[in-house]
């Protein structure tokens, strides 16, 4: 069983929550080379292509494929947390990078980061502490009182035994269900 495994095969947005344990050199192809400090990252993306969310984001929990997205270089030395998630239109990726930024206290860290195809400042920040996925999803249920709410599933999700990852399946298919995703 894979992270994939764990989210709906619909389009929507997501947060991919990262912990960098030491600072690193990362080298994102055309952004070219940056020191990233130690520290929590969250990395803002849409998953509307085949697949949906199961593809996109179950990819980069795993860490699976080769290099080809911008997070792909910091996933291959940061270690995945969580993500967030909701069935939502693709353009509400800008919106989440910017209530990050304004509502739980992120920093831009580092200028075109997964922004190549907008006029964001980056889809990448940095927290001297881990954002709560409580508070993000207060303040972007507050911002879009009509979308879905965000989902939470952990980065272990494809480790855990048999009977709790079943658990998780269940329980995380039953909020989705009730809460319309």
């Amino acid at each position: 069983m894979t992270p994939g495994d764990c989210l709906p095969r619909e389009g929507g947005v997501y947060v991919l929550r990262l912990a960098l344990d030491e600072p690193a050199d990362v080298m994102a192809g055309a952004l070219g080379s940056r020191r990233l400090p130690r520290g929590s990252y969250a990395y803002v993306g849409s998953a509307h292509g085949p697949g949906g969310l199961a593809a996109r984001l179950g990819r980069h929990l795993s860490g699976a494929g080769r290099r080809r997205w911008h997070v792909d270089h910091l996933r291959a030395v940061a270690r995945p947390v969580s993500g967030w998630f909701a069935a939502v239109p693709a353009d509400r990726e800008h919106g989440w990078a910017g209530l990050l930024a304004t509502a739980l206290g992120g920093r831009h860290a580092w200028p075109g980061f997964g922004a190549s195809d907008c006029r964001c400042e980056s889809h990448l920040l940095h927290f001297s502490r881990a954002p709560a996925f409580d508070e993000f999803r207060r303040a972007a249920a507050g911002a879009w009182p009509v979308d879905p709410p965000a989902v939470e599933v952990p980065a272990t999700a494809a480790r855990l035994p048999d009977e709790e990852r079943r658990r998780l399946v269940i329980e995380l298919d039953m909020r989705r269900e009730l809460e319309g995703i």
